[in-house]
């Protein structure tokens, strides 16, 4: 069943808020299969402590969202979960002119001749981490993937590979990321109350603390690089050069959140997808045999660029981002005013939220959407409303042409040996 723009009401899940909610948090891909089923593509929800939740699961859909003007919506409120993580001054938090103005400053070193600077970064590092492995031991291929991308985020950001802070910093996001497994603290994020530091022992205390740690050692780098004037090609080098709205230096406190958003949706993002692409590769011989062609046809003295633009390896890694998408939804957007969207009116504060999983298991789009089949994307170019793994408009993730650079050049150095 697919809803249509001429729908004049939309459907709503109607069992309680907070049935609902667990069902997102503790099997969310098959609640929103389960709904579409009976539903169609586009469906309100509810939650407790939430606004009334329009999912957009549609192309269509999905599109009259991302061209909405930023006049219309507001994002901090309906990012608020993440708060807790990010901060309060993360880039996710802001909206109007501080939010395009603050994008303007992140998005050089993500872009461009900066991505290909750090290249060789990315092969350096990944056949540093590869080359302890041996063939007489099992792996955890996620860890790995983990050490590889936050070495190279680390140097992305603040330029250093070494140290005691480097590699305390190392140690701790990794528990945090993986602290976040968890179904209970991720519900936690969904209901505030349940947001209690009972000591050092306490899932969310523990959580509190290694945050706290954190934001020290972000605290002591940003002093040390303001008093010594180091500054090179990084994003802290950047951000400590640039001003906010009011023509200021930016505080130490929106220079934390800022790191910290990077430094977390920058490292565990890439290497889950690269985790699922070995995955993927490993369980389908073909897919393997058919990349080693491509990648073993490239000439020696070809650039990383040139392995970037290869079509298969380019297939493989958009396949899995579709199939094993990091996060389900886009950043919800909060109406500020009444809007037309889907044949009918959307009232002011409803939260919008287009759905990538749904968008990306749209059988009608993706044929056998279970399937992983990398010839798809081959075969076909995609809307940015029908593919839409970094989301869309104006609030698509800073860093996706990073990810996806990284992402191959990851796959490909560790094939190559």
């Amino acid at each position: 069943m697919t809803a249509t723009l001429s729908s004049t009401k939309l459907p709503r899940v109607d069992s309680p808020p907070l049935l609902q909610l667990f069902r997102t948090v503790f099997s969310p891909q098959k609640s929103l299969i389960l709904r579409r089923d009976q539903l169609g593509d586009n469906f309100y929800v509810a939650a407790p402590n939430y606004p009334n939740t329009l999912v957009v699961g549609s192309p269509q859909g999905i599109e009259e969202v991302f061209n909405l003007s930023a006049d219309k919506f507001e994002c901090a409120s309906g990012n608020k979960m993440v708060s807790p993580i990010f901060g309060q001054n993360s880039l996710l938090m802001t909206d109007g002119s501080v939010h395009s103005r603050r994008r303007k400053i992140l998005m050089p070193p993500f872009h461009g001749k900066s991505i290909q600077a750090f290249g060789e970064t990315m092969v350096n590092t990944t056949q540093q981490v590869t080359q302890a492995w041996t063939n007489k031991e099992t792996i955890s291929i996620h860890l790995s993937m983990q050490e590889i991308t936050l070495r190279v985020i680390l140097q992305a950001i603040f330029g250093i590979t070494k140290g005691d802070r480097y590699h305390e910093l190392q140690e701790l996001l990794a528990t945090l990321l993986n602290a976040f497994n968890s179904p209970f603290l991720s519900l936690t994020l969904f209901m505030p109350l349940l947001q209690k530091d009972l000591g050092n022992w306490s899932p969310w205390g523990k959580y509190v603390r290694t945050r706290a740690r954190i934001y020290k050692l972000l605290n002591d780098e940003i002093e040390d690089r303001r008093a010594n004037q180091e500054f090179g090609n990084d994003v802290l080098s950047l951000l400590l050069a640039s001003e906010d709205e009011d023509g200021q230096a930016l505080s130490n406190e929106v220079l934390q959140d800022e790191l910290m958003t990077m430094l977390f949706a920058g490292h565990e993002t890439t290497a889950s997808t690269v985790s699922w692409a070995f995955y993927w590769i490993h369980q389908l011989p073909e897919v393997k045999e058919k990349l080693l062609t491509e990648l073993n046809d490239l000439p020696e003295n070809a650039s990383l660029m040139d392995m970037a633009k290869l079509p298969y390896l380019d297939a493989v890694c958009n396949e899995t981002l579709r199939i094993q998408p990091v996060v389900l939804f886009t950043f919800g957007r909060v109406l500020t005013k009444d809007v037309e969207l889907m044949g009918e009116t959307i009232h002011a504060n409803t939260m919008v939220a287009p759905c990538i999983y749904l968008a990306h298991y749209n059988p009608e789009i993706f044929p056998n959407p279970e399937q992983f089949n990398p010839d798809r994307f081959l075969n076909r170019t995609y809307s940015p409303y029908e593919f839409i793994p970094f989301g869309g408009g104006n609030r698509r993730c800073l860093g996706y042409a990073f990810a996806q650079f990284e992402m191959k050049v990851i796959l490909a150095t560790i094939l190559k040996q």
